[in-house]
């Protein structure tokens, strides 16, 4: 809400039209000192001067500090952002200068005076008489101070000075009549004033009134020689000597001088304002500030997909700044994204610009260069607010923009119109949860919301933030209040139907989308991008990013990246950070009904297999690079994916949604060798970043499809996987029961050498929960099966995890010489960072449980630094927070502290923790171990 201040009469803070309430002379006092110079630094000094004199106490700069505080207090609630900030010396009030009624009554007085130097007449008049009606009375009445009586003096001699500069053009306009009637009031309160004296003096005698001309004169000499014992100035005493002469140079002679100063024609074409119009404060205040007088933009461009709300914003935001712009406001539908209609041309839409402007027939040009000339001219001096809704592209609008540099456009697109020159610009998205409810609420009525809350949030869930579709559904709701709020959820839910249902009256998401689809078909360049929308519309992935668009299309990499550009200026797409980009829920709805009517079935499958098959090699790829863990390829990986680890892990993070979505696709769809490979792709990619708990259901579904083509030398795999995933999750006895299964299947398949993998994880989870024989006679199995010398990091992982029954069983020497060995066995794998870290971070863990805490921070500082450049964040995560427990112990409780914080953000990171489990882990001055990091050795 935007906060005016008011002293051209009593005073008055509003915010919007209700009162603000003050309490106190001070608040009064600084409020006022700080408005005076609003939008400017006020020195502390200045006001501490200025409210509490010059022999104020000692404690005034602190009681200037509670007034302060006190003055955010009362107009924080009704302002975006700190009201009055604190700056190097002072405090500034960060308010638009035209918020405040005399610095509005300044800027209208100096345009007003341009205007009629530069022979707009009208204008002036019309800015003269603006700028008087912001006065209510005597200025900053309230305040008695001499610094607020010496202000209100100069502004009360800025009141006469700009009423008598309206009298003149007045005089000079012929409007002599109403004028003699408006000044003798201000004559007999100033009776001194010279000035106004002889303007009515004039008035009168051209209003034929020349004896009440010559008493003003007799009037005013006679007070002047009385009070200040001088005669008129001479100018005066002419006057008088030419109305006794009767003059003829008095009277007005030209007829253009004898033309009444009226109401000049001013449009006001704002089309209403919603009446559910809701939230939007950041771009509200973005708008106005764009809109200001002097710091402003000429032109702001709002765009947005098609149903966002970026008219009903613009009109909201014109609506109220409209008095501001005295020439009037401007508004035109361009119809560039109207279902069923062209857009206009630029010729047509100079036709309705300069009929605004008050032309019309043969007035307007029929050329467009000379029709734009012509508005050029007109809007030179305006002080115009021009509305372009709708706009199609940079073309349609450019020769619309007004030349005043007094001039503000507005322009609304689904274009983002980057080319137009020294525009601002605004991209709207979608409304968030909070403002979506409460809209909903204002459309349905809130006595219905809050009798279904869960069925109300499920709506406004179903229409994914975008106004059009809610203001679909409040529609439906207001036409059918026996229908409840569940049925309509129940409705949106089918996605089938979706946008069948969210059409309504004149309204439809569906049309509102294809609109901004066909306008792409018709472009040439554009056409590319037309042709991507529907296959898009294939993937059920949360983003797209230029690779996976070309895997699609067996495009080109350029190609598919101009397509997916072209989609976005379009706003058929949104950006999702670089080189990435996501459907709004509807336009994917959309995108997807589109590809199973236009697309025939062969052409949909190859291009899902297409892109589901650039995720199978690319995450191979990854997964060779991460691990030595034996996994063979089943596909090629792409010769160049990755340049080193670091890159590797970046595609990762950055693609973890849309890996988890594809493997489900994969799943669902017709190969099911590629979903079951996807599937184990997927494990230690993740599992670095310790995601892999994200997998659980996509290992049991890929088990089954691995199950039905016996292949089952993948689903021993998968089992394997699906027993470490339950023993992260403390899920004991169904992960012993898993790799158990795995081990058969690993028979089963003639494998009984891959068994090394489930064993070293069986001798794990009896290690954790307390079995300890079990898990020496599992590890011990392992290492028989593995050839030391062909893969070492598979002996060092087997042997590390045997360093950890070893000092459990109190065997701390027999530990410690393991664990050296597993260093140096480390060095000669294929991934030494990660195997190394893991070998130092378990040496810690038998000096810890050894009670030799300096010996263990060494270890587990060697292991945090091995593992955080190898990318191994799980295992940096759990060595993380026993290197803090070992500082704690030893006293460095600083130092401890920030080892544990740093290993939970870790945890939340792979989403192993939530944020409220996090905080009240590290509230305590001792935290508890987090679950994920107890199931983890």
């Amino acid at each position: 809400m935007t906060l005016e201040i008011k002293f051209l009469g009593p005073w008055q803070v509003l915010a919007g039209e209700e009162p603000v309430r003050f309490a106190g002379g001070r608040r009064i006092g600084v409020l006022a000192r700080l408005a005076l110079d609003a939008g400017q630094t006020v020195r502390a000094t200045r006001i501490l001067t200025d409210i509490w004199g010059d022999g104020s106490a000692a404690t005034a700069a602190k009681q200037l500090h509670i007034v302060i505080s006190k003055l955010r207090e009362t107009l924080g609630p009704h302002a975006d952002g700190e009201i009055i900030q604190t700056v190097p010396g002072g405090y500034r009030l960060a308010l638009d200068p035209d918020r405040v009624d005399a610095h509005l009554f300044g800027r209208l007085a100096k345009r007003a005076r341009a205007a009629q130097a530069q022979g707009a007449t009208s204008t002036a008049d019309a800015l003269f008489r603006t700028a008087l009606t912001l006065w209510r009375g005597e200025p900053l009445a309230e305040l008695t101070a001499p610094w607020a009586r010496i202000e209100a003096a100069r502004l009360e001699e800025e009141h006469h000075t700009v009423l008598e500069d309206h009298a003149d053009l007045r005089l000079a306009a012929g409007d002599h009549h109403a004028l003699a009637a408006d000044l003798a009031a201000h004559v007999r309160a100033h009776p001194l004033r010279e000035r106004p004296a002889a303007q009515l003096m004039l008035a009168l005698h051209r209003a034929g009134r020349s004896s009440q001309a010559l008493a003003v004169y007799r009037d005013i000499r006679q007070i002047m020689v009385a009070e200040l014992g001088i005669e008129p100035s001479a100018a005066l005493r002419r006057l008088h000597q030419a109305v006794l002469a009767k003059d003829p140079a008095l009277d007005l002679t030209t007829p253009a001088q004898q033309v009444t100063v009226g109401e000049p024609y001013v449009p006001a074409e704002l089309p209403a304002d919603t009446h559910a119009f809701t939230a939007r404060a950041a771009e509200i205040d973005c708008l106005r500030e764009a809109l200001d007088p002097v710091q402003g933009s000429a032109v702001t461009v709002i765009d947005g997909p098609g149903g966002i709300g970026k008219s009903a914003l613009t009109i909201h935001v014109a609506h109220a700044v409209a008095a501001r712009f005295t020439d009037g406001v401007i508004y035109l539908n361009l119809h560039g994204s109207t279902p069923g209609m062209d857009p206009l041309t630029p010729a047509q839409a100079l036709r309705h610009l300069l009929r605004s402007l008050g032309l019309d027939g043969t007035a307007v040009p029929a050329d467009p260069g000379e029709a734009a000339a012509r508005y050029r001219s007109l809007t030179a001096a305006c002080n115009l607010l021009v509305i372009l809704d709708n706009a199609r592209d940079v073309r349609q609008v450019r020769p619309l923009i007004p030349a005043g540099p007094g001039c503000r456009v507005l322009i609304t697109s689904r274009d983002p119109l980057a080319t137009l020159d020294h525009a601002r610009h605004l991209h709207l998205g979608s409304l968030s949860a909070a403002d979506a409810a409460e809209l909903l609420s204002r459309l349905a009525g809130p006595g219905r919301v809050r009798a279904e809350p869960e069925a109300a949030e499920r709506i406004v869930h179903l229409c994914d933030g975008l106004p059009l579709a809610l203001r679909i559904a409040g529609a439906r709701l207001a036409a059918r209040p026996d229908r409840t709020l569940a049925d309509l959820a129940a409705r949106l839910a089918d996605a089938t139907r979706r946008l069948d249902v969210l059409e309504y009256a004149d309204l439809a998401v569906r049309a509102s989308i294809a609109v901004s689809h066909h306008h792409l078909h018709e472009d040439p360049v554009g056409n590319a991008a037309a042709r991507l929308l529907p296959l898009l519309g294939l993937l059920g992935l949360p983003t797209h990013t230029p690779a996976v668009a070309a895997a699609l299309t067996g495009w080109s990499l350029h190609r598919a990246e101009a397509a997916l550009e072209g989609l976005e200026d379009a706003r058929l797409l949104e950006p999702a950070g670089p080189d990435r980009y996501q459907f709004h829920d509807l336009v994917g709805l959309y995108a997807r009904e589109r590809a199973h009517q236009d697309l025939p079935e062969e052409e949909r499958t190859t291009a899902v297999r297409g892109a589901l098959h650039h995720y199978l090699t690319t995450v191979w790829a990854a997964s060779t690079m991460l691990s030595d863990a034996g996994l063979r390829s089943p596909v090629e990986p792409p010769g160049t994916a990755f340049e080193d680890v670091a890159q590797a892990e970046g595609w990762i993070r950055a693609e973890r949604d849309n890996l988890l979505a594809a493997a489900r696709q994969a799943l669902s769809g017709p190969d099911p060798a590629t979903a079951v490979s996807l599937a184990i792709g997927l494990h230690w990619p993740f599992c670095y970043q310790g995601w892999h708990t994200q997998l659980a259901d996509i290992y049991v579904r890929a088990i089954d499809v691995a199950d039905r083509i016996g292949a089952w030398k993948d689903k021993a795999q998968l089992r394997s996987f699906l027993g470490w995933v339950h023993r992260d999750q403390g899920r004991y006895e169904s992960a012993i029961a898993e790799l158990e299964t795995a081990l058969a299947d690993w028979d089963r398949a003639g494998l009984p050498r891959r068994k090394i993998g489930a064993l070293n994880n069986l001798g794990v989870v009896n290690t954790i929960i307390g079995r300890l024989d079990e898990a020496l006679a599992c590890l011990e199995s392992a290492l028989q099966l593995n050839d030391d010398a062909e893969r070492p990091g598979a002996a060092a992982t087997i042997r590390n995890n045997r360093v950890h029954v070893y000092y459990r069983q109190g065997r701390f020497e027999e530990a410690i010489a393991e664990a050296r060995r597993v260093v140096d066995l480390s060095e000669k794998a294929a991934y030494p960072l990660a195997d190394a870290g893991i070998a130092h971070g378990s040496l810690g863990d038998v000096y810890r449980h050894a009670g030799r805490l300096p010996e263990a921070a060494e270890s587990y500082k060697t292991a945090v630094r091995l593992l955080g450049e190898s990318g191994y964040r799980l295992k940096e995560a759990v060595s993380r927070w026993w290197f803090g427990t070992t500082l704690h112990g030893l006293g460095r409780h600083g130092e401890a502290r920030e080892q544990w914080e740093h290993s939970v953000r870790l945890l939340c990171d792979a989403r192993l923790l939530t944020s409220r489990e996090a905080t009240e882990i590290l509230a305590q001055d001792v935290p508890e171990t987090p679950h994920p990091i107890r199931n983890m050795l």
